[in-house]
């Protein structure tokens, strides 16, 4: 494996010699996922569940987050909890799949735990709200869990036997080190970007500007209520996996992939990257840190294939700092946007964005296209290149559109100049009845014949499955239809012919 030096930031960083032991010592397990979605499913979903008002995005009657967005088995997670009023409760611990279709595995319960209500943290510099609460658990990760996303149900144990019990979720990702084809990457720096919890402070919310930079949010709260374009209360708790991740989970293994599960901050890491065929990077995954782009960047050079089963990506410049405590990687500030500013785009970029002087790299060189302004919008997946692989058995026509399938954010402006980049898909996004733009699907080939897929739309996964607990997103007067057989068809050959070149 090609070990050269990796990117942090714009100075190189060598890969130490101490990514070798882990390669050696971590047998790969391909029928892993196999195995593992052979065991009886039981069903996740939360049953009761009640927001602090019809306009707040918490639930302060049990919530809780992770003192990690991911960890390894046998290493531990502190998990803090508040009940308002206090009340004892449970934790009902998942891990998501597919699972003869009921969608999630019961690891285990932990509790009951004596709750008790913690504080709301005040607003700091940067319109940063972090808890400090008291742990209410500590789970060490029992060595025999698989790689994946967990979901954590919260339930309080009423005294009286006829008074309600509520619930919420809390998160986490177990990773590992194994050898494996597929290494999906969660999109959670996203998720906490757009987190309103407690009152309404996100990456979004400062009154200067929606998009003002120099503005944080910290791991360390909950995540609450999704607020952009499904308002769904019963995935309180669980970011926006439910919505985007979830179903590209429940697909890859039904169809037995041999996948492994990680977070953004895990790609701060260069072997996390080397450790696999091909990356899929889900739905929203808007915001990343310098370091997960030279990374990306470094092991596509290197024969890594990519799957960007999303849109919008590689938007934002956020890099990670630590907490209040010191712990690592637990906050993400809004520094700048990635790539140049296209001179057409210049006026609309400075009423929407705010004065970003220093845009970051081109996102284009990792994904072929980029985002581009306006933003939202949706239309139909029609194909342009009906002869070209990625097409092999759907039967599409050039003209052919799979509808609904482009939104609500999307990628266009594809790199013309990158040889051999094939535009796939192409065609006209609109919003309230106005075309707004040109969104365009694209492949590429690097330099090892690894292949680099861009959806160009969140909606991908849409059309991939759509498992238990989870909700067909619409926007802009345009939705998705749900599972279609082209969608899926499409993602196997990619992922045929990026596993194949590996």
């Amino acid at each position: 494996m090609d070990r050269r030096n990796f990117l942090k930031n714009t100075t190189a960083v060598a890969v130490t010699n101490s990514l070798l032991p882990a390669m050696a010592t971590s047998p790969r397990q391909p029928n892993l996922i196999k195995t593992e979605n052979a065991k009886a499913g039981t069903s996740f979903q939360l049953t009761r569940m009640m927001p602090d008002s019809a306009k707040s995005y918490r639930t302060s009657l049990i919530e809780g987050y992770c003192s990690r967005q991911s960890v390894k088995v046998g290493e531990k997670l502190d998990i803090f909890v508040s009940t308002k009023p206090a009340a004892r409760f449970s934790i009902d611990i998942f891990r998501m799949g597919y699972y003869g279709g009921a969608g999630s595995r019961l690891m285990t319960t932990l509790g009951p735990f004596e709750g008790k209500e913690q504080p709301v943290p005040e607003m700091g510099e940067n319109r940063l709200r972090e808890c400090q609460w008291d742990a209410s658990t500590t789970l060490t990760v029992p060595t025999d869990w698989p790689s994946g996303v967990y979901l954590g149900r919260l339930t309080t144990m009423p005294e009286a036997a006829d008074a309600p019990y509520w619930q919420s979720y809390i998160i986490f990702i177990v990773k590992d080190d194994r050898p494996a084809d597929i290494l999906f990457q969660c999109s959670d720096n996203t998720w906490q970007a757009y987190n309103r919890w407690p009152v309404n402070e996100s990456l979004y919310t400062d009154p200067r500007a929606a998009h003002a930079p120099g503005v944080s949010v910290s791991f360390d709260r909950p995540y609450g209520k999704y607020v952009q374009i499904l308002d769904n209360p019963l995935t309180m708790g669980s970011g926006e996996f439910l919505l985007w991740e979830y179903p590209i989970c429940y697909w890859l293994e039904k169809e037995g992939y041999d996948v492994t599960y990680c977070s953004n901050v895990d790609n701060l890491e260069p072997y996390n990257l080397a450790r696999v065929k091909t990356m899929i990077s889900p739905g929203h995954d808007e915001y990343w840190d310098l370091r997960q782009f030279h990374h990306v960047k470094q092991a596509i050079a290197n024969g890594l294939s990519v799957l960007w089963l999303s849109a919008n990506d590689v938007y934002m410049v956020t890099p990670f700092s630590p907490n209040a405590n010191g712990e690592t990687n637990r906050r993400l500030t809004r520094e700048t946007c990635y790539g140049e500013f296209r001179e057409e785009e210049k006026e609309a970029y400075a009423k929407v964005l705010g004065p970003f002087e220093n845009p970051g790299p081109d996102e284009r060189e990792i994904i072929g296209a980029r985002t581009v302004v306006p933003f939202n919008g949706g239309g139909d997946w029609t194909c342009t290149m009906p002869d070209h692989w990625l097409f092999e058995g759907t039967g599409m026509k050039k003209g052919d559109s799979i509808p609904g399938l482009v939104g609500w954010e999307f990628h266009g402006d594809p790199d013309t100049t990158r040889s051999g980049l094939d535009v796939v898909a192409s065609g006209y996004v609109w919003a309230s009845g106005v075309r707004l733009g040109t969104y365009a699907a694209t492949v590429f080939e690097g330099p090892k014949k690894n292949i680099i897929f861009n959806a160009s739309t969140i909606f991908w996964s849409q059309g991939l499955s759509s498992p238990p607990g989870h909700q067909i997103p619409w926007s802009h007067f345009s939705r998705p239809h749900g599972p279609d057989q082209r969608v899926q068809r499409i993602t196997q050959n990619a992922l045929r012919r990026m596993l194949a070149q590996a």
